[in-house]
Order: structure tokens, then C-alpha cells, then sequence
């Protein structure tokens, strides 16, 4: 494994004292790094540094032999042992500290290390000298002197060690000879110990900037010696020569390799002839062929130069570099260069443009090239003073398909539409994707505004008759809305802002339609807009109320449950029909806490009812696919004390549209608890036996429009509400008859089977005050009735 050296970024400037002695790390420099390389050293140099002090060990013991007792020089002799012991085990652990960063933890430890180790050697210093003579404490000063001298030369990297070790020792020792009076020895230890601490720091200094050299020279020849392997064994770029007859010279093997010729065929040839091709015969060249040969006899450099060659009949990409030839006279020579075969690169930025611009799926050009040829179709219309116009398409019914049939089925459909909107296309109209079930036109000239409704028409029509994919034969419809620039917009952005306004009308008036802009629909985007507003203060202001419409036995009429139904009392807009702020609440996801308002609202309310009578809260799919939805059930049952077999929950079909999986794994948790769940507007939607066999349903509410249609005698009402009922008593389901509104329509009901009903004949929707008193006034007929 080669050695990790500090990369370029990693090299400082200069060496500063604190840094060089670990003391400070500066912004400029790796500096954990170099202190790696400083205190890797310690671990060579462990053996020599245990025999210095192994020899003036013995030295000492030798000097004080006979003066101080043998236990106490032998106890003296292990504490030595024992420090730098554990100072040898330290220094060996740094032997890697040049792979790695050093970490200021183990700087300080190999710092008290050395000062420990002093320590134990001023013990002879302090306590032996005394007691001997002024030549013994000489003999112990020149000891000590050499040692500190054999450390400085042996960590020459680490000064920090050396300079502690030596200010210690040293300290000791001129202190020493202070108090037997040697004041001029005490002068000479002190001085001997700066100068051995300023050798110290500029050794270190000496080592780094040799290590930081060592690293650079290193870097420098990796650097030099990847380029090299690069450009040896790569396989994209070869050098190329000509003389002053533009003449091949010194042909390279990768260039002959490129050519698909042998060296000795291309030496000597015209280049231009080489990759020109039939060109050359013909004298037709490519532009980019043509700049090179002008580049050429204009004796020009040129850099990443691409040239379209021919190459064995094969159109290629090259992309040439090349510098004049300028012999020792000063004479022009030729040219060298570069090249390298660019193709894949070529076509992969044309694939680039090309999905820039195209949508992927349908291969219609997408809003990034609609926009493009509106701002065109708009400027022309300014110069000439003509109009033109931009319709946008919305598939109706396109979200089933995709959701019951999977988007496998949906992208086909989607290709099928686009291959229907490109055979409607004159040289006039641009048609695109603008994403999702959105396309878009662009009509270029649109002064005769007759020929836009039969664009639009015609897309209607032709969209709207039946697709056969995979088997499944699918109706979608179109909604279109069209903007007229520049009347309706002088620019892109707004003209198609106001066909999106158009096109928002169309879907609100069912779909199926066509609509021009009008201004008359910005006050209806903007009547949204101030909806939206208030509706997301209408819980803060109190200004949202539950109605309760009661649910009655079909055979006794006795009431069995209440249907929680939100109301809204704006103080802007005054009463706000639910089909007009509910969607507006999914839409902005304001279903989630308003939804959740309604279910504390009604638990708390149905507490005030007999224990048997339930309260039924409709749910969205935004609420039941939102994965608090549980905890908020289980919130609002805790807080207000509602038994959990006292709510219900309805849903429709739709939710499982959606996310059939996480919906039904909603409804479990929610049945889990013990609350029970109704299946509303059965029949109305997409249908499924399926929701019914996986999901533990409670109640199926049979929708209003085949109750009506059964009063009247519809056989297909009658069929399916019998259907219904026999399906429900087969799976141990009750069944609740909705919109009775007359004494004829109960009574069919209840010959039908149902065994719940609901409707405006039993009671309309009431306030909470209203629905309470139902329990003492008698049987919610009379109270119809009254």
C-alpha cells in the first residue's frame, strides 16, 4: 500500500512556532495530518531513546553508588523503568500516525509523558545531590546535558517532548546548583537549555519542510504519471502531425486505428483527404470540415475543435486540437495536435437536446417547446398584426383508467391519444404534452378565430370516441380552453395562464367542452382564491357547524343513528354550499384538520344521546390516505368518551381508486377499534365486490338516484337495490336506503328489504339542539310532518 502523503490543498505556507510544537493548529494547512508525519517518528526511534536513557541511567547510579543507599537507587531505577515503559508503549502506538490525523488527546498525552519522565529524573537532582559533593553534581549536570542533547537529535520532529523534558531536567538542575552557590554553572544550564529548545524547534522545522517537499515532489509525479497511464492506455485520444503541405507525418497507432487504416496507407496523405470522405471528390464539405482546413492554411491554433468526418462511409464526430510547428529558425514546420472521436458524446447531447424539447412517453413536443413556439407564434402575430391563439386539453375520466387499469394501460392510452391530436395537425397547429392527461396547441395563425372552435371541436370529437388498449375498450372525453393572443395576453406566460382559466370552466361546467377565455373568469379565480382564504380561518372563527340527519329502522322507525353533515357560514361569503367548499377543503389538503374538528364535534355531540344511537362522520379519501388519520379517530374517542361501537365511518368507492391498499389498511385499524364502517353512494362509482369480500363493512347505503328511479318503476333501480340487499344479508351487512322523501317511497323501500332508511320524509338535516329533542318529542315522522 503506498503511503497517504498531504494533497496540495493540505501544505502550508509557513511554520509557525506554536504550530510546529502542536500548540496551535492555523486555518492555512492540513496540520492533523502533519502532525501524523511529526509523531509517527516516535515510534522508529523508541529503541534508541530507552538505551540514551538506559545509559545515563546506569551513569547516575554509577555517580551516587556508595553515596545514597542501593534500595533507594534501585527504587529510583524502576519508577524510571516503569515511566518510560509506559511511555514506549504510547510512542509505538503512533507508528500509523501518518495514515491518519493526530488527535489533540494524543498530543497531550505523549506531552505529559515526557514531563513525567523528567520528573522521575530530577528525583536524583533534587534529593541525591545534596547529599554529595559539587564535582558529583557536576558529573550528574554533564549526564543529564547529554541526554537532553541525545533527545533533541534523536526527535528531531517532536520539539514539544524535547523542550518539556529539557525545561524540567534543566530547571532542576540550575536550581541546584543556585543553592550550593555555582551561580555561574546555573547561568551555563539555563542558556544550554534555550539553546537546546530553539535547536529543537527549528530541527523540527528542518523535518517538516522536508516532509512537506517530500509530499509535493510526491503529489507532482503522481499527478504527471496518471496523466501519462491516461493518455497511454486510454482509448479516446491520439496525436496527430502534418508537414507544411497539411501532408500525415509520424502516424500514430491509436490515430491509425481511428483512420481504420494501416499506419504506412495514411503516411504521406493529404489529411483533409483522409477524413473527408467522398467529399473530398466532390469538393462538398461540411462547414465544420471547411473551418478546419481555413484553420489550417491560416496557420491558426485551434482548441476542441469539432469536425464531422467520414470514416469508412460512417458519418463520425471529432474533436480536434492543434498548434503551429515553429522550427529552431523560426520558421513554421507543420502542425501537431490531438484528436479524439467525440460520436457517443455527439449523439448523446443530441439525445439531451431532443428530450430537452420531446416528451419521452408520446414523443409530442413538451412545454419546454410549446412555450418556445408560442413566444414565436406571438412575435409573429406583434410584426404582422395578426393573432394567434393556444389551446389547452384536459382528458376527462383519464384518472380511473389509470387507477383502475394501472399506468402501464394509461401511458398506452396516452400514446393513442397523441397519435389522434398529431392526425388532426395542419403545418398551422403545433400539438404537445404538457404533462400528466395535459396536452396543449398552438395555432399559429388564428386570425379566422372560426378555425379555432374547429380545432377545439375537432379535438373533442376525435378524443372522445372509444380507445382499444390491451384488450379494454376505454371512453375518455376532452375538456379544451383556449386563450387568443394577443388579445387575451401579450405574453406566453399569461395567455397561458388565461386558456388554463378557460380550460378550469370547462371542467366545471362536466367536462366534454370547449371555452374561451374570458375576463369574466379571473373573478372566478379569484372568488377561489378568497374562498380558500376564508375557509382556512373558518375553524379559528368558529364559523363551521354540524348538521345531523337521522337514520331510521325500517320497520319501527325508531331512530338508530345520526349522519354528521358539515355546514359553513362564511362572514365574507355568507352560506357556502358543501359541493362547493369540501372539494375546495381536499384540494388544499384543509380537509385533513377540518375533518378532524368534525370528529371531535360529533363524538362530543353524540354523548348526549341515548347509549344505542350512533353518529355516522363522512370521511375523504385525503383524510383516510393521511397516516394520522388513525390516531386522530383514537384522539377524538379519548377525549370526548364515546363508546368506539357508537361511530361510524363513511367512505366511498372512490378511496380505494386511490390507494385501494392504504385505504383498506386504514379501515382495518379503524374496524380494529371496534368503530364500524359504511360503504356510501354504492353503485354510483367503480364498483368492485372486492372492497366488500377484503373489508368488514357494517352498513351499504344505497344512493338517492336509485331510490328515485326504483318510485318510479325503473326496473334497472329495482334490480340493483334488490341486488344490493340480497348482497348484504349474504355477507351479514345492514343496508340504509338514502333520499326517502315520500310515504310511498318508505313504504317500497321496506318492501325492497332495506332495513335502514334516510331522508328528508323522516327529517332534514338539523341543528344538534334540534336532533336531541327528537328523543322526547315522539317518532321522526310526526316531526317531519310538522
Amino acid at each position: 500500500m503506498t503511503k497517504t502523503t498531504p494533497s496540495s490543498a493540505a501544505l502550508p505556507k509557513d511554520l509557525p512556532i506554536l504550530a510546529v510544537l502542536a500548540l496551535s493548529n492555523p486555518p492555512d494547512g492540513d496540520w492533523a495530518r502533519l502532525r501524523g508525519l511529526q509523531y509517527s517518528s516516535l515510534a522508529r526511534m523508541t529503541v534508541p531513546r530507552l538505551i540514551a536513557h538506559g545509559i545515563a541511567a546506569l551513569a547516575a547510579v554509577r555517580i551516587f553508588f556508595g553515596t545514597i543507599h542501593i534500595a533507594v537507587l534501585l527504587g529510583w531505577l524502576v519508577a524510571l523503568a516503569g515511566t518510560l515503559y509506559y511511555g514506549a508503549r504510547f510512542d509505538r502506538s503512533l507508528g500509523d500516525a501518518d495514515r491518519r490525523r493526530m488527535t489533540r488527546e494524543e498530543v497531550n498525552s505523549q506531552a505529559i509523558s515526557s514531563v513525567v519522565t523528567a520528573l522521575v529524573w530530577t528525583v536524583p537532582v533534587a534529593f541525591f545531590g545534596p547529599l554529595s559533593s559539587y564535582d558529583t553534581r557536576l558529573e550528574l549536570w554533564t549526564v543529564l546535558a547529554m541526554l537532553v542533547t541525545a533527545m533533541a537529535i534523536l526527535l528531531p520532529a517532536v520539539p514539544l517532548g524535547t523542550i518539556l523534558f529539557a525545561a524540567v531536567v534543566g530547571g532542576a538542575s540550575a536550581i541546584s546548583l543556585m543553592f550550593s552557590g555555582a551561580f555561574d554553572m546555573a547561568v551555563v544550564a539555563t542558556v544550554f537549555v534555550g539553546v537546546a529548545a530553539i535547536g529543537a524547534i527549528e530541527s523540527a522545522r528542518n523535518y517538516l519542510r522536508t516532509k512537506v517537499a517530500e509530499a509535493g515532489i510526491a503529489e507532482k509525479q503522481e499527478v504527471v504519471s496518471l496523466l501519462l497511464r491516461e493518455f497511454e492506455e486510454g482509448e479516446a485520444d491520439w496525436l496527430w502531425q502534418i508537414d507544411t503541405a497539411r501532408r500525415v507525418r509520424s502516424v500514430s497507432p491509436r490515430f491509425a486505428f481511428a483512420l481504420g487504416l494501416d499506419p504506412e496507407d495514411i503516411d504521406g496523405k493529404p489529411f483533409i483527404q483522409l477524413i473527408a470522405g467522398a467529399a473530398w471528390e466532390t469538393g462538398q464539405f461540411p462547414s465544420s470540415l471547411h473551418d478546419l482546413a481555413e484553420r489550417l492554411k491560416r496557420r491558426e491554433s485551434f482548441s476542441n475543435l469539432l469536425v464531422r468526418v467520414t470514416i469508412n462511409g460512417l458519418h463520425r464526430w471529432w474533436e480536434l486540437s492543434g498548434t503551429p510547428k515553429i522550427d529552431e529558425n523560426g520558421v513554421f514546420d507543420g502542425f501537431r495536435g490531438v484528436g479524439s472521436d467525440v460520436t457517443e458524446q455527439r449523439e448523446s447531447s443530441d439525445k439531451i437536446a431532443y428530450l430537452a424539447r420531446y416528451d419521452t412517453l408520446t414523443g409530442l413536443p413538451n412545454r419546454l417547446m410549446l412555450t418556445e413556439a408560442m413566444g414565436e407564434a406571438m412575435r409573429a402575430a406583434e410584426q404582422w398584426r395578426t393573432r394567434c391563439a393556444f389551446l389547452m386539453i384536459d382528458l376527462d375520466r383519464f384518472k380511473a383508467v389509470n387507477d383502475t387499469l394501472g399506468h402501464l394501460v394509461g401511458d398506452q392510452l396516452l400514446a393513442r391519444v397523441s397519435e389522434r391530436l398529431k392526425s388532426l395537425m395542419t403545418d398551422n397547429e403545433l400539438c404537445g404534452r404538457l404533462g400528466g392527461d395535459e396536452f396543449a396547441i398552438v395555432i399559429r395563425d388564428a386570425s379566422d378565430l372560426n378555425r379555432v372552435e374547429r380545432v377545439a371541436q375537432a379535438v373533442i370529437d376525435r378524443l372522445s370516441q372509444p380507445y382499444e388498449v390491451d384488450h379494454h375498450t376505454l371512453y375518455v372525453g376532452a375538456s379544451v380552453g383556449t386563450a387568443v393572443g394577443p388579445r387575451d395576453g401579450s405574453t406566453v406566460e399569461t395567455l397561458m395562464r388565461n386558456a388554463d382559466l378557460a380550460l378550469y370552466r370547462s371542467k366545471d361546467e362536466g367536462g366534454g367542452q370547449h371555452f374561451s377565455y374570458e375576463p369574466a373568469l379571473h373573478a372566478h379565480a379569484e372568488e377561489r382564491r378568497k374562498l380558500e382564504f376564508s375557509l382556512r380561518r373558518a375553524l379559528e372563527r368558529n364559523e363551521l357547524v354540524l348538521n345531523y340527519q337521522p337514520v331510521v329502522d325500517a320497520n319501527d322507525e325508531s331512530v338508530m343513528s345520526f349522519e354528521a353533515l358539515l355546514r359553513w357560514n362564511s362572514a365574507e361569503h355568507g352560506f357556502v354550499s358543501p359541493v362547493k367548499f369540501i372539494p375546495l377543503a381536499e384540494d388544499t389538503r384543509l380537509i385533513i384538520p377540518i375533518g378532524e374538528w368534525v370528529l371531535r364535534e360529533a363524538c362530543q355531540e353524540a354523548t348526549k344521546w341515548p347509549p344505542h344511537v350512533k353518529v355516522a362522520v363522512n370521511v375523504s379519501g385525503e383524510q383516510l390516505l393521511d397516516p394520522q388519520f388513525t390516531a386522530s379517530v383514537v384522539g377524538a374517542l379519548t377525549m370526548t368518551g364515546l363508546s368506539p361501537q357508537r361511530l361510524e365511518i363513511e367512505v366511498t368507492e372512490s378511496i380505494f381508486v386511490r390507494d385501494a391498499t392504504m385505504a383498506r389498511a386504514a379501515l382495518e385499524q379503524i374496524i380494529a377499534l371496534g368503530c364500524s364502517v359504511a360503504l356510501d353512494d354504492f353503485g354510483t362509482g367503480y364498483s368492485s365486490l372486492g372492497y366488500l369480500r377484503k373489508l368488514r363493512f357494517s352498513t351499504i347505503k344505497v344512493d338517492r338516484s336509485f331510490v328515485q328511479g326504483a318510485a318510479t318503476g325503473n326496473k334497472e333501480s329495482l334490480a340493483i337495490i334488490r341486488a344490493v340487499v340480497a348482497m348484504a344479508d349474504a355477507l351479514d351487512m345492514s343496508t340504509t336506503a338514502e333520499g326517502a322523501e315520500t310515504e310511498e317511497e318508505v313504504a317500497m323501500i321496506r318492501r325492497l328489504g332495506c332495513k335502514k332508511i334516510q331522508g328528508y320524509y323522516f327529517g332534514r338535516p338539523m341543528s344538534a339542539t334540534e336532533a336531541g329533542q327528537l328523543f322526547y318529542r315522539g317518532r321522526p315522522a310526526a316531526i317531519a310532518a310538522a
